[in-house]
């Protein structure tokens, strides 16, 4: 196994988890939040597809599949509070686009050199090329532990 193959199975299992927790979640149970001042799983999706989408442009500029116009600030830390639905996208759509986000990260990956992989970023959380991609499974494992508390507020049993 070598580094890209070591990134995509992190990916891969940070999928696995993530689309577990959310595939029996309607979009009401979608503006549940954990509690008092956490954002809802919504926004949180949103946030991460906006979030893969900017940082993998900053290591592969131009590998990633456009958003909607307007998606970064419907998704951005201004809009955490917004409860209406009608602000915000659908679980289909949401999901639709972690997908292409995610295939445009892999592709990417896959043309990323091993060298290539220690390059430098310039970003504090992920110093190098590969922390970025390393970034892109465990930024929705950071997220998917408030949605497990949701599942549960919402009577589901545990996944995992």
């Amino acid at each position: 196994m070598n580094a890209r193959d070591a990134i995509k199975l992190s990916i891969d299992s940070a999928d696995m988890i993530a689309m577990g927790y959310l595939n029996d979640l309607s979009d009401k149970d979608l503006l549940q939040r954990p509690c008092l001042g956490c954002n809802h799983i919504n926004w949180q999706v949103g946030h991460l597809v906006a979030a893969e989408h900017k940082m993998m442009e900053q290591v592969a500029p131009g590998a990633m599949p456009k958003l909607p116009d307007g998606f970064d600030i419907k998704y951005s830390k201004e809009t955490a509070t917004v409860d209406d639905p009608k602000k915000l996208c659908a679980k289909a759509e949401l999901l639709q686009l972690a997908k292409q986000q995610r295939e445009g990260t892999l592709k990417a990956l896959a043309k990323t050199s091993e060298a290539d992989l220690d390059k430098p970023t310039g970003i504090d959380y992920a110093p190098t090329v590969g922390a970025v991609y390393a970034m892109q499974g465990t930024h929705w494992l950071m997220h998917v532990g408030q949605w497990a508390v949701v599942r549960r507020q919402l009577g589901r049993k545990p996944l995992f």
